[in-house]
């Protein structure tokens, strides 16, 4: 057992037993509180923070059911243990069906107890230490600022989020739609249920129906076992289909099917299987656009789009980067054992001026490289690198040549990316991932803007 002392409340109308119970486990190093019945039981509840209750089913009064179910209310985390001197099955089913972790019947060993409250402890420590490293991983990719446009996203986000309502989600790479959705998730009646992600544009076009609905064995080459694919994982929980706009016009088909029926087939099965489950999607694509190039289903477009919600790039919203520029710091000096750096004023008046084409995922890239690089408590204006330093003056160079706002644009963003790539020599996993993009997005930029190695 961890060498951790626990904090115990015993409930028993019987004092020996009562007193049998706290020589057991202050013997372990635990400390120990005493309850003859419920109300006392119940009033130090109130008052105190306990791991673990041991109560007893048969008192006076208020029976333990009673006083079990008001614990729950009071702190429905709190682990409890039934005894009992003559209990029964319906007893136990019962007991566990209100919250109970455990049921042991009288007499008590000593070994069984302590048996019985380590198991307990331990699962209570694990539950725990779960909660606190999913909060340290939503602390480091919280969706942060202060500007009017956050503001509204978190309004359009405790909106949506307690409906039953699907949502798209549309933004540029790196503008935190994933954020945005688990953001909906955690703030949901499923936030309980899985939470499983699916990124369309990562998986071949012949492997995405095993992977969303699952398949049998046999039923292709190379399906040596059953699986369950991610509508079953997301069971009762929430789905977050990314970058829906890469998804075939096939594969479009058979999502729909499922909205609609709320069931799915696995490949190669022909066994429905019914799923309760919310869809979250996002896309950097124009569907709109693609709905009119026959490239995306108008039926499926109007399924998945209940609940418009758009990611402002972070050019728009510049404000912000100040917040994010603090955070990313102190989370990359902590993970990394540094004492937390600073950023000069000169520095930080650079790093708002730049306009980030790969948005808050190239900030937080760039955040931590000059964390574990820079020298010192101080980052400074001669440690950013000299895309930044000298962005003003690629962009004067820029704007006398550009004759619209989207050429303006077409040809900072090349010149960015042709300047990234000779950076990383070419390396295109390394550029879209300092880029803050997917690579196969990097692929279709290059091509759209005619880049090659020469």
């Amino acid at each position: 057992m961890r060498n951790r002392t626990a904090n115990i409340l015993i409930v028993d109308d019987e004092k020996n037993i009562r007193r049998a119970l706290s020589m057991i486990l202050t013997s372990e190093g635990h400390r120990t509180t005493q309850a003859e019945n419920g109300e006392i039981a119940l009033a130090f509840a109130q008052k105190e923070d306990f791991d673990l209750v041991l109560l007893d089913i048969w008192m006076p009064d208020m029976e333990g059911m009673q006083v079990l179910e008001k614990l729950k209310q009071l702190r429905p985390d709190i682990a409890v243990i039934m005894i009992s001197g003559h209990g029964t099955i319906q007893h136990a089913v019962e007991a566990l069906r209100l919250g109970a972790f455990d049921f042991l019947e009288k007499p008590l060993s000593r070994e069984k107890t302590l048996l019985a409250v380590q198991h307990v402890l331990e699962q209570s420590y694990l539950k725990q230490e779960n909660r606190e490293l999913r909060g340290k991983l939503e602390k480091r990719y919280e969706l942060l600022g202060e500007s009017k446009a956050i503001k509204n996203l978190w309004k359009k986000i405790q909106q949506a989020a307690p409906s039953k309502g699907r949502i798209l989600i549309q933004g540029e790479n790196g503008t935190g739609k994933e954020l945005i959705a688990r953001a909906i998730h955690r703030l949901s009646n499923r936030a309980d249920q899985p939470f499983v992600k699916v990124n369309c544009a990562a998986i071949p076009e012949e492997l995405i129906e095993s992977e969303l609905f699952g398949h049998e064995k046999g039923s292709f080459t190379g399906a040596t076992a059953q699986r369950i694919g991610k509508f079953e994982q997301a069971d009762g929980g929430t789905l977050f289909l990314d970058e829906i706009g890469d998804m075939s016009l096939k594969t479009q088909a058979k999502v729909l099917r499922a909205l609609q029926e709320q069931e799915i087939e696995r490949v190669g099965g022909n066994q429905t299987i019914k799923v309760d489950v919310r869809v979250i999607c996002a896309t950097n694509k124009d569907l709109e656009a693609m709905i009119k190039a026959n490239e995306f289903r108008e039926d499926l477009y109007y399924r998945i789009n209940v609940i418009p919600i758009h990611a402002t790039p972070l050019r728009n919203r510049k404000e912000d980067i100040p917040i994010y520029v603090h955070h990313f710091v102190k989370t990359f000096c902590e993970e990394n054992g540094f004492r937390t750096k600073t950023v000069t004023p000169e520095a930080m008046e650079l790093l708002m001026k730049y306009d980030y084409p790969g948005n808050v995922r190239e900030l937080q890239n760039l955040i931590e490289r000059l964390v574990i690089m820079t020298v010192g408590d101080e980052i400074t204006a001669n440690d950013l690198p000299e895309y930044i330093s000298h962005h003003q003056a690629v962009f004067r160079k820029n704007i006398s040549g550009a004759k619209t706002l989207k050429e303006l644009k077409n040809e900072i963003e090349r010149e960015y990316i042709l300047a990234k790539l000779n950076e990383n020599d070419w390396n295109i996993s390394q550029t879209a991932t300092v880029l803050g993009i997917e690579r196969t997005n990097l692929y279709k930029k290059m091509k759209y803007y005619d880049i090659r190695q020469n």
